[in-house]
């Protein structure tokens, strides 16, 4: 019974890895949809900005606080604020972050693939949902134990698209 158990654990292993990591890229895309109907209710943009730190990425929502755009220079002089606190996905999610496996391909073919650089929103690193509910235009890439999932922001609509990549067909699919 112990080598039948032992030979159990790889396989449950990964399987609660697959789970968290798919759950944390769902998490995410929820955080961007709130973000979006905060931005449609207080008709003020809002923003999700995503900070590279030591160690991983950390993200929050700003809310623009005089119709000018979430911009860097207002959320330093408090001008926009921040709703809520600063998240860490790997706090909620262990082993998950925002990142990109090497050589990954971009999620639509002829844009950028995300290289190092796992938060393909522009040079803000932001994406921004106006009070009409379209946003900028952009993807977001997270990275689990064995997973690789990014979550397209569509600007017309505000809407998201969760990915998974499939390693072995080469190509993204959704989830």
């Amino acid at each position: 019974m112990l080598t039948v158990g032992g030979m159990a654990v790889p396989p449950l292993r990964q399987a609660a890895n697959q789970q968290r990591a798919a759950s944390a890229a769902r998490y995410v895309a929820t955080r961007l949809q709130r973000a979006r109907m905060e931005a449609i209710v207080r008709s003020a943009d809002v923003a999700v900005r995503f900070t590279a730190v030591p160690g991983g990425y950390t993200f929050a929502v700003y809310v623009d606080g005089n119709r000018n755009g979430v911009l860097s220079k207002d959320i330093q002089k408090g001008v926009d604020w921040r709703l809520g606190s600063i998240e860490r996905l790997q706090d909620n999610f262990s082993g998950v972050d925002f990142g990109a496996l090497p050589g990954l391909p971009a999620v639509d073919a002829g844009s950028t693939a995300p290289g190092t650089n796992p938060i393909r929103l522009g040079a803000s690193g932001s994406a921004s949902f106006s009070a009409l509910g379209t946003s900028s235009t952009g993807t977001v890439y997270l990275k689990g134990a064995a997973d690789q999932f990014a979550i397209r922001i569509y600007g017309e609509t505000g809407k998201t698209r969760i990915l998974k990549y499939n390693a072995r067909a080469g190509k993204w699919t959704p989830l």
